[in-house]
């Protein structure tokens, strides 16, 4: 559990514009406006976790000013650290409040933002020190990854542990 800071104008566009805030005219119509906003933003959040098979019980995600603090409980850590990039690397995101419980703990991954002209096999050789590792890196960020070729900068990646 804590806190993850992502590129807030980096990611993918997973929502709308709504421009029904701006078009208020009164500060209150205005303040609601906004909190429809954010409860359609997270709605459509959880659809994203969903929709990507990620099993969250009891899943909660609030969004509020850039910051999304999801809860809940998943099976293991990589589904954890899944759930947490999933929503960090969506544009307009630049804080995961992470408040997911985890059933059965195991060590966590590094999370790696992608630098311009970085590729998988880059990244694992700075990091196992073999280019060829660049699978493990590439299955644990499945499926927000759909081929190891189409990694963007800003983008953050899991990065687990090698196993003995």
């Amino acid at each position: 559990m804590g806190l993850f800071d992502f590129v807030k104008n980096a990611g993918e566009k997973i929502f709308g514009r709504d421009d029904t805030a701006a078009k208020a005219a009164t500060a209150e119509e205005q303040k609601k406006a906004e909190l429809a906003a954010e409860r359609r933003t997270a709605a459509r959040m959880v659809e994203v976790v969903q929709g990507l098979g990620l099993e969250v019980d009891d899943l909660a995600i609030k969004f509020d000013d850039g910051v999304v603090t999801v809860g809940g409980a998943v099976d293991s850590q990589a589904d954890r650290e899944k759930v947490i990039l999933v929503l960090g690397n969506t544009q307009g995101v630049g804080r995961v409040d992470d408040r997911l419980k985890v059933v059965k703990p195991e060590p966590e991954s590094q999370f790696y933002t992608v630098k311009r002209g970085d590729s998988l096999s880059k990244i694992a050789k700075q990091v196992y020190g073999n280019a060829m590792k660049y699978p493990i890196i590439f299955e644990a960020n499945k499926p927000m990854l759909k081929h190891p070729d189409k990694i963007y900068a800003d983008q953050v990646l899991r990065i687990p542990p090698l196993e003995d």
